[in-house]
């Protein structure tokens, strides 16, 4: 599942999310954060068995946010619930961040629904601008997938953002964010891939603190890219580096998060990276 891709990577083109129950976390994504269903169908057979390590099939349930991706695979066979009690600093972390056009109303929307749970403390945080003044709240889903709302300063939003991208309160996926051990592993592995390196900085004070409820965090914040820029991936890298997941995530995990890359003339590949997070590789269209 390791083996370096044949093609290089043009676009992050979804995101995949292992569900314990699609319908209902369908159901949350649509009331509290403005998504809505695309497609849904049946996945099985040998080829994708192999594909995934699993054994049986399982439902896809594809959603839409702005130009965005998501999909929801709930596999026959379920494997483990997300990890009890892990950190933002920890391995097993990856997120999707949702760009919105106002903290304070998506907040409130998000409060009214519930089934959730907060990981920032006292609501959306304000970053110092060496942080790049974003306003940002991390939480978890219903099933405990971490997620992120993004709100940029007046007048700094970068210009996919700028243009709206999406419409109404939720305009789309900025980028996904992983925890790693090691930045130089993760950006020598990503740029293999064809990925490039667009920004770096390094997180810490208490603003950081509350976005993460980590006490002194000392965050390396590396941005890569595809050609097509949006969405990016950041890689989140802690000082001192913390804890992994336990053991190896099956993809039948709920805390087994995929990210979906597609390249020019090249056939489904998955993959793993150097921290244990999933990644599948896939042809135009697929």
């Amino acid at each position: 599942m390791n083996a370096a891709p044949s093609a290089t990577i043009r676009r992050l083109a979804r995101f995949g999310l292992t569900t314990a129950a699609a319908d209902r976390l369908a159901d949350f994504y649509q009331r509290a954060l403005g998504c809505h269903r695309l497609a849904e169908e049946r996945l099985s057979g040998s080829d994708f068995e192999r594909s995934t390590g699993v054994e049986g099939g399982a439902g896809s349930l594809i959603l839409g946010l702005g130009a965005q991706r998501v999909e929801l695979l709930q596999f026959d066979r379920p494997g483990r619930p997300y990890p009890h009690g892990a950190a933002s600093s920890d391995l097993v972390f990856q997120h999707f961040a949702i760009v919105v056009a106002d903290m304070a109303r998506a907040y409130e929307r998000l409060a009214s629904i519930g089934g959730w749970t907060a990981i920032s403390t006292g609501g959306p945080v304000r970053l110092p601008q060496s942080s790049g003044g974003v306003i940002a709240f991390k939480f978890r889903d219903p099933e405990g997938h971490p997620l992120e709302l993004l709100a940029f300063p007046e007048g700094a939003a970068p210009p996919v953002w700028a243009r709206g991208h999406g419409a109404g309160l939720f305009l789309g996926i900025d980028h996904s964010a992983i925890s790693v051990a090691d930045s130089a592993r993760s950006i020598a592995f990503y740029e293999n891939l064809g990925l490039r390196v667009s920004a770096r900085s390094l997180n810490q004070g208490p603003g950081q603190a509350r976005l993460d409820d980590i006490a002194r965090p000392v965050v390396e914040v590396t941005a890569l890219a595809a050609p097509q820029a949006t969405p990016h991936l950041e890689l989140l890298c802690y000082r001192p580096a913390t804890g992994g997941s336990g053991s190896r995530l099956e993809l039948n995990d709920v805390a087994a998060t995929r990210l979906v890359f597609e390249a020019d003339h090249f056939g489904r590949q998955a993959m793993i990276d150097p921290d244990g997070h999933h990644l599948l590789i896939v042809a135009p269209g697929d």
